[in-house]
Parts: structure tokens; C-alpha cells; sequence
């Protein structure tokens, strides 16, 4: 890497960082879920907005693999989202040991209600830049996320060990 690579990946993690901070993620957060809306954190935003596209609920290990975290994480959210009467969790009638969660009326109102004011403020966001440099930005983010996701593979192949031939 050169010495403008270095100053750029240093620009880019600095602007990574900014965009994770918690007093602004905290406002948006209280803006997207309203006044006397739940008190979630992001994460269990994810988590909700995830059950809330699969109609009849997913395992909890679908559910896991769909948060990239591992089983206790997720129940540990469906916990929380339950405790906000966001979410519910049933057993099988077959298999009690299959257990499935789905979002609730009130949590489908809920995503419904932080759908249209993201877009609100996504739109807002975006002002700014013309229409290639939207598409443009659209097009390095979605290739970004692709670059984490290979990233987090790897490093959970070199962690696993070498697997056998």
C-alpha cells in the first residue's frame, strides 16, 4: 500500500467508527421507533426486522444464522423483543425440541412504522449527491459488506482450524 492507500483506509475506518457512535445511532434510533416506542437497541431492531420478513416464524437456528450470531445471542434477543410483546416463540407440536419465533402484530407495526421513516430519512440522507453518485455509493456498499462477509468466513475457517482433506 502506498502512503495516500494508508491515508484512505485510515479516512475510511475513521468514518466506520463515526458511523457506529452511539449518541447519534441512540437519537436516530428514538426518532425511527417514536416517543413512547420501544426501547430497543439496534441489534434488536435487526433481530426484529429479520422475524418480521419470514411470515410464519424461523427456527431459532434459522434465525441465528440470519443474525450471524450464535444460538444464545439470538435467544437472548427473542427474549428481549418478547419482553416488548414484539415477538413470540412457539414449540412443534411434533418436536417440542423446535422451537420458532415470529414478530408479533405490534412487532410488524413496528418495522412497518421504522420502514417508512428510515426511508424518510434515508431519502433526507442522501440529498446531497446526484443520481450516479447514489448509485455509485449503493454499488462500493453493497461490495463493502460483500468484503466483510468474506473477511468473517475466513477468519472463522483459520479459527476452526484446518479441516481435513
Amino acid at each position: 500500500m502506498t502512503r495516500a492507500d494508508d491515508d484512505t483506509v485510515r479516512r475510511i475506518a475513521l468514518a466506520w467508527r463515526e458511523l457506529r457512535r452511539g449518541a447519534s445511532g441512540a437519537v436516530l434510533r428514538s426518532h425511527l421507533l417514536g416517543p413512547d416506542g420501544p426501547p430497543l437497541e439496534q441489534a434488536q431492531l435487526d433481530a426484529l426486522e429479520i422475524l418480521a420478513t419470514v411470515p410464519n416464524g424461523c427456527r431459532m437456528s434459522e434465525f441465528a444464522d440470519a443474525l450471524r450470531v450464535d444460538p444464545s445471542t439470538a435467544t437472548r434477543a427473542i427474549s428481549r423483543l418478547e419482553h416488548h410483546g414484539l415477538a413470540e416463540r412457539t414449540t412443534g407440536d411434533a418436536d417440542r425440541r423446535i422451537v420458532t419465533a415470529r414478530a408479533t402484530a405490534a412487532g410488524r407495526r413496528t418495522v412497518a412504522q421504522v420502514g417508512r421513516l428510515r426511508a424518510i430519512g434515508m431519502q433526507r440522507l442522501l440529498e446531497p449527491f446526484d443520481e450516479a453518485e447514489r448509485e455509485q455509493f449503493a454499488e462500493l456498499l453493497e461490495r463493502f459488506v460483500t468484503s466483510i462477509d468474506d473477511l468473517v468466513a475466513e477468519l472463522e475457517r483459520q479459527r476452526s482450524g484446518p479441516t481435513a482433506p
